[in-house]
């Protein structure tokens, strides 16, 4: 079917920047939304950043200004530029793609999660 592949997560001191990266491949015939979410331990999984196929976008408060997500239509892929980290950024960050998909011939529609790509800010 779908698959997206995260990359980009590592370990970073406060005030630093990461890049995080998710392609999508398969049977896709287009994708409406795509967005990045995180989930830090003991907490629930949260919305950080979302943009549709138009380019709208919307983000977290907890993130306005500090992070910007972009997309490559042409490449089935998002991007999510982290800057300013902060220790609280800490979290499993996931990939979130909604497909229009080709199985069988027919076109379904599915929501698509990435294994998720570890940030780790330190103080």
């Amino acid at each position: 079917q779908v698959q997206l592949v995260e990359s980009g997560g590592g370990l970073v001191q406060a005030g630093g920047s990461l890049r995080l990266s998710c392609a999508a491949s398969g049977s896709i015939f287009s994708i409406n939304a795509m967005g990045w979410y995180r989930q830090a331990p003991g907490k629930q999984r949260e919305l950080v950043a979302a943009i549709r196929s138009g380019g709208s976008t919307n983000y977290a408060d907890s993130v306005k200004g500090r992070f910007t997500i972009s997309r490559d239509n042409g490449k089935n892929t998002v991007y999510l530029q982290m800057s300013s980290l902060k220790p609280e950024d800490t979290a499993v960050y996931y990939c979130n793609a909604d497909v229009l998909f080709v199985r069988d011939g027919y076109r379904y529609r599915d929501d698509f999660w990435g294994q998720g790509t570890q940030v780790t800010v330190s103080s």
